[in-house]
């Protein structure tokens, strides 16, 4: 398939806040997979997961994989391993409080200060789980990257269709930075101009709660966002954001109750808040950017030299510097009318050209100037004044 076969999001005339969640115990109090899955193919939660990593260990196998296919494996005789069945047990997922209404919430919140904000899961656990929840399928997220599986035309997993660790979390965020979002989509490699891109690093949030976020946490952070690291709302156990924090690796942490009025729903309020703010400044200064970036492609080389030339004399802060340059531009023969109204006004008000208008070089450099003037200005009388007196 051609890249241009892909549906790519564009840069929106308002700005866009993309936040970026894990899932497990960040919306979630614990694995999904220990939430009813594990149990009801016979396993201890605590044995499920030392087998899985064991079977990583002794193969040199990615830890993501092993749990997966031991997933397949143990569904064996149990249950039928389907897309439906693993949906069904996502919809069983406890969340953390708040996360019903967190995503609507948040985007109204942004929509009322003139912010998209935009949703996105990056996650190991299970694609097919996380669809299963109630607030994926009542349209929280914009995309969800994660682990999943490819299924026959009868719906059973055969094959991991897409495997996502804690390395390679981060190609997500700059599919959402470019809006390619589609994950075959080469587009991602492609070189997008500053103003061009539709989600600035800036302007990302990635909410995680362990080292497996850190990746994504450090990019972030590296480009100007904000990293939150949460803390369970059921044990208030701190160590592991207090462990990011000393390492540079969060911005900020808070309780991961998504409730209206909690820590973590102000933090949220004021990044949109800032947003607003930032990215109004960010497009004046594209504005100007793209003004002068014009403006250059319309002059000429000579033109350029000339622009140069005047601001090098303008700024001109020593008599050895005055005298450098106008001698660069006594070779330059035409001057408009409106160069040579500049060079007379920094006659007139840089006192470093005024001390030595009388110098034989300066004296006749402003004199074919003004021999060149087909009637004088106010200021051109003042010069001419100044080279009489």
């Amino acid at each position: 398939m051609s890249s241009n076969q892909y549906t790519r999001e564009r840069k929106e005339d308002k700005p866009v806040l993309a936040i970026c969640y894990d899932f497990d115990k960040t919306l979630s109090p614990d694995d999904m997979q220990a939430q009813g899955y594990i149990q009801s193919v016979g396993y201890d939660v605590g044995e499920f997961w030392t087998e899985s990593n064991g079977l990583a260990s002794q193969n040199d196998m990615d830890q993501n994989l092993a749990y997966m296919l031991l997933m397949k494996k143990k569904a064996a005789g149990k249950l039928v391993f389907t897309r439906e069945n693993l949906e069904n047990y996502g919809a069983k997922v406890s969340l953390f409080p708040g996360v019903e209404d967190w995503f609507e919430r948040i985007r109204t919140y942004g929509a009322e200060h003139g912010v998209i904000v935009e949703h996105y899961i990056i996650s190991s656990g299970l694609k097919e789980m996380i669809e299963g929840t109630s607030v994926a399928k009542n349209g929280a997220f914009k995309r969800i990257y994660a682990s999943s599986f490819y299924y026959d035309s009868d719906g059973v997993a055969e094959w991991p269709a897409q495997v996502v660790n804690y390395t390679n979390k981060t190609q997500f965020l700059f599919r959402i930075e470019k809006g390619v979002l589609d994950i075959n989509d080469p587009g991602v490699n492609d070189s997008f101009a500053p103003d061009e891109i539709r989600v600035p690093f800036r302007n990302m949030v990635y909410i995680g709660d362990s080292d497996t976020d850190i990746p994504c946490m450090k990019l972030v952070n590296t480009y100007g966002g904000h990293s939150i690291g949460v803390y369970s709302a059921v044990t208030h156990d701190k160590a592991k954001v207090y462990k990011m924090m000393r390492d540079n690796r969060i911005r900020y942490y808070a309780m991961a109750d998504y409730s209206d009025g909690t820590e973590l729903d102000e933090l949220i309020k004021a990044i949109i808040d800032r947003t607003a703010k930032n990215e109004a400044l960010e497009s004046k200064f594209f504005d100007c950017k793209n003004e002068q970036i014009r403006v250059d492609r319309q002059n000429s080389d000579d033109q350029k030299e000339k622009i140069e030339l005047l601001i090098e004399l303008e700024s001109s802060r020593s008599f050895a510097s005055t005298h450098a340059t106008v001698e660069k531009m006594r070779r330059i023969d035409t001057w408009t009318q409106e160069e040579r109204e500049a060079i007379f006004e920094i006659a007139l008000s840089n006192s470093q050209v005024r001390y030595i208008i009388g110098d034989l070089d300066v004296k006749m450099f402003y004199l074919g100037l003004l021999r060149n003037c087909q009637s004088l200005s106010e200021k051109a009388m003042e010069v001419k004044a100044m080279l009489e007196g």
